[in-house]
This record gives structure tokens, sequence and C-alpha cells, in this order.
């Protein structure tokens, strides 16, 4: 799983976050946001952004890497696909779909197929929970804090901290941040904290929401000479 941590943009409740209607809040201003995520995870079809993502290393106390390219993800029935193409600085797709995770890597014409088995739900939460999830099953699986505002970008934003309940979970991710923008509903930055004090730290721009995206984007496209290795 830490592979796959480094090797794409995570993106836990990217772009909705169902809130428990049940949940009380003395917070009138974080009512207000988490009402309209709830709003726009109940109107989720398809979502596109661009991303910006440093992964920091604690063994050598500095970002090694930086991503940059694009995510996209649409509603199929009651599933949800993601497909992320890394650019820089080497080519990478991602694809997410029915528990199973392929990365391609064009470079070398390899395909590796992860199966997420009995532990698919699991591999969803780190690629998409929040979408056509409930509200309970988000506050079942973390605890949620309001953490005050935040300007990222010029913009100010809902600062959320989650920490997963489930200690199988907490192994590989210990605590997620999220910089949610109040008017839309989605996230603009997001950050993956690991155990052992890595971390991913993600920033999304040109966010589209519910705009129609060429299914091929959802395929993988590999010839007779692509390597396959399944797991």
């Amino acid at each position: 799983m830490k592979t796959l941590l480094r090797l794409v943009p995570l993106t836990i409740c990217l772009f909705c976050i169902p809130y428990a209607a049940g949940q009380q809040t003395s917070n009138p201003q974080l009512q207000a946001v988490l009402k309209k995520m709830d709003e726009t995870a109940a109107n989720f079809r398809s979502a596109e952004a661009k991303f910006e993502a440093d992964l920091y290393e604690k063994v050598i106390n500095e970002v090694d890497e930086v991503q940059y390219g694009t995510i996209y993800y649409r509603r199929v029935g009651d599933a949800v696909q993601m497909k992320a193409d890394v650019n820089k600085p080497d080519a990478k797709e991602v694809l997410f779909n029915e528990g199973k995770v392929q990365l391609y890597i064009p470079k070398v014409n390899q395909l590796t197929v992860y199966d997420a088995g009995k532990n698919r739900q699991e591999v969803e939460s780190y690629f998409v929970l929040g979408f056509g999830g409930s509200g309970q099953e988000l506050m079942k699986d973390y605890d949620v804090t309001d953490e005050g505002t935040e300007a990222v970008n010029g913009q100010q934003t809902a600062k959320l901290r989650l920490i997963p309940k489930s200690t199988k979970v907490k192994n590989n991710i210990s605590e997620i941040t999220l910089w949610i923008d109040p008017e839309k509903g989605v996230s603009v930055q997001q950050k993956f904290l690991q155990p052992q004090g890595d971390y991913r730290l993600t920033k999304y721009s040109d966010i589209r929401l519910n705009e129609k995206i060429n299914p091929d984007v959802f395929r993988i496209k590999t010839n007779s000479k692509t390597q396959v290795i399944s797991h």
C-alpha cells in the first residue's frame, strides 16, 4: 500500500464529503460548509482537476519528488471510477475500478494490477471515500475535527482534520487534513500523513464538476507487448 500512496494523487474526499445530518455542531460556519459538501455529494456525477503533489520523506527531511497531472472521476451506477494521469516527472496512468488498481508505466510498457480482494473496502477508502458514501459512514470511520479557517493560494478555506478510527487504516494513514472551499464544497488542498512521518501534500486547481468526460479517459491502452504483472 505504501507504494500506491506514492504513485497516485490520493483523493480521499477530494470533491465531496457527505455530512451526517444527525451530527450536531455549535459552529454555524462549519454547519454551512458541511451542508454545501452534502449538496455537492448528492449531485455528483463527474469531476476533473489538475493536481500538484509534494512527496515528503522524513528520513531525508525534504520533498524528494513533485508530481503533476490530471485526475478524473465519474459515477457509474452506485460505483465511482478514478483515473489519474501523472505527467511529470515520469508519466504514469492509474485507474481504480471495481476493486482493482491498475498502474501503467509507458516508459517500460508495464501494467501492474492490484486486486484488493477482501481488502477492497480499505483500498476504496484511499481512492474514492466520499463519492456515493453516506455521511454516517464517514463519521463512523473517522474522527472529524474543525481546525478553523486558513488561506490557500489567497483563498479562505475551512480546514478539517480526519483521524481514522480503524487501527488497520491508521497503520497506513495516521491523519488526513482537508482544506475545503466553503462556497463550492470541494477540497482545494489535502495532506495525507503516514505513521513514519512521510506525507503527501496535494493541491488542486481548475476543478470542474459534473461536466462530460470522454469515456476513453477511463481506459488504459496497452498492446501485445505490454508486460502485465498481477498482485
